[in-house]
């Protein structure tokens, strides 16, 4: 097997591959590079390359091979982050015009070290909607990133180069973040496994932020078992993040195989089965089929929840933006600068209501999880829609497309509940499907989204470039 070839297998197995002496971390550093210089300029997933960087960790994972020193779990494998972490020596763009005149971060995000630390070779930083405010992937300052299933089509967002490089074979795991949606959505549109871990159990430090209360960063991915490597090596503790937990890491690398008996495992029925296209359902019923499920359970007033995660995710980004929108507005992508204004223009009133509608829900999902360990949901309402679109019809609806595409996401990210989106192939595109688990049960949701891997029904491959 060649080099490059070697590219299209998982982290884990470029990393072990490495470790039996197959390639060197250096020969694989090149032609990861290589592959991007050449796919880049169609699917537009990267906006820096850190080439020196990852060829000086390669060089040092290496020599420490030819001492005989044991390797880190990754060693070697290509990765790369969404423009929002920071990265040592570039601009923390976050998506935006406004933040490139900013100096070059001079430390890694906690994301990024760790990643690095675990033998990842940083390939870059990632292209994403501006401020994160963005499901589709089309950003306005950096153009859109597309889709490597099809150029023609979304990555989704706002992680969009984050799924396109995992998929079009130019980064095995790339970093994202998910407030809404935005690891998911990207999973789902461009056919690789995504993480959403619980709120807080994975360190946000060094991260610009969106909406505080709702931020969450995670791994997109092409196996379920590089996503429990990738959370292994990112859990833990830091002060750095208030946000983050001070519970010990758990760490789930040797029991995502496990397989689901005993787990009692449902479909979300109500808003989840509403608004939703063909594709979709017959996403979901073949992850069932699969599983065997036949039950159904219902999350209360998921419609209102995703109104209330609305209401909140404006309102905290428009605070944090207002300086921005009062110094350089005309900086801003019109469509981002719009909904900013509207959110630092909300009554405070409504914003406490949501607040408060917030914990009442949470209280109605653990009712939910004592009857049930997993929850199955479609992803997005739809495949990923050719670039440009504005709207979609649903349930005979005419919708504008780039609020709608979160329909199914944002209930749960707004109680911070930890999902996998795991990519099922219907027909020639993939749609998403979330295995959505209890608070701090990434093992539960890993260990389903194995099974369903194993089954055949999930798969995360390399697009064939030019086809």
């Amino acid at each position: 097997m060649s080099v490059a070839e070697l590219l299209d297998r998982d982290a884990t197995g470029i990393a072990a591959a490495i470790a039996a002496g197959e390639a060197s971390a250096a020969e694989l550093a090149e032609a990861a590079l290589a592959r991007i210089a050449a796919r880049n300029p169609v699917l537009n997933a990267f906006t820096d390359v850190t080439a020196a960087r990852a060829r000086a960790r390669a060089v040092a994972l290496d020599a420490a091979r030819a001492r005989g020193a044991a390797l880190p779990p990754l060693a070697g494998a290509p990765v790369a982050a969404k423009n929002l972490f920071d990265i040592a020596g570039l601009a923390t763009r976050a998506g935006s015009r406004i933040n490139r005149d900013h100096p070059p971060a001079t430390t890694d995000a906690t994301a990024v070290a760790r990643l690095e630390a675990a033998g990842g070779l940083l390939l870059g930083a990632l292209n994403m909607g501006e401020y994160a405010y963005d499901f589709t992937g089309e950003n306005a300052h950096d153009g859109a990133s597309r889709n490597p299933h099809d150029t023609g089509r979304m990555t989704g967002g706002s992680s969009g180069g984050s799924g396109g490089a995992v998929a079009g074979g130019m980064a095995a795991v790339a970093l994202g973040s998910d407030t809404n949606g935005s690891i998911r959505v990207p999973a789902a549109f461009c056919g690789t496994f995504g993480l959403k871990p619980t709120y807080g159990r994975l360190s946000r430090a060094g991260a610009f932020p969106f909406v505080a209360s709702l931020d969450h960063v995670g791994p997109l991915a092409r196996s379920v078992r590089d996503l429990a490597a990738v959370f292994d090596a990112l859990a833990g503790p830091d002060a750095a993040d208030p946000a983050c937990t001070r519970r010990a890491a758990e760490p789930v690398g040797q029991g995502f195989e496990a397989g689901i008996a005993g787990l009692r495992i449902a479909r979300l029925g109500g808003w989840f089965a509403r608004h939703r296209m063909a594709e979709s359902d017959a996403a979901l019923d073949l992850a069932c089929a699969a599983l065997g499920v036949t039950a159904e359970a219902a999350l209360p007033e998921a419609e209102r929840a995703r109104g209330a995660a609305f209401l909140i995710t404006m309102a905290e980004a428009g605070e944090l933006h207002l300086p921005r929108l009062r110094a350089r507005a005309a900086e801003f992508d019109p469509a981002v600068r719009d909904r900013l204004i509207a959110g630092a223009l909300l009554p405070a009133a409504w914003v406490q209501a949501a607040q408060r509608f917030r914990r009442w829900f949470a209280q109605q999902a653990e009712a939910v999880f004592r009857d049930h360990d997993v929850l199955l949901a479609p992803a997005t309402p739809m495949a990923a829609p050719p670039l440009g679109t504005q709207s979609v019809t649903l349930d005979g609806v005419e919708m504008p497309l780039r609020p709608n595409i979160g329909l199914y996401t944002q209930p749960i990210s707004f109680i911070g509940l930890p999902v996998v989106a795991v990519p099922v192939w219907p027909g020639t595109l993939p749609m998403g499907v979330q295995v959505i688990a209890a608070p701090w049960r990434e093992d539960v949701a890993l260990r389903v989204a194995r099974a369903l891997e194993a089954r055949g029904v999930a798969r995360a491959p390399v697009a064939p470039f030019g086809a």
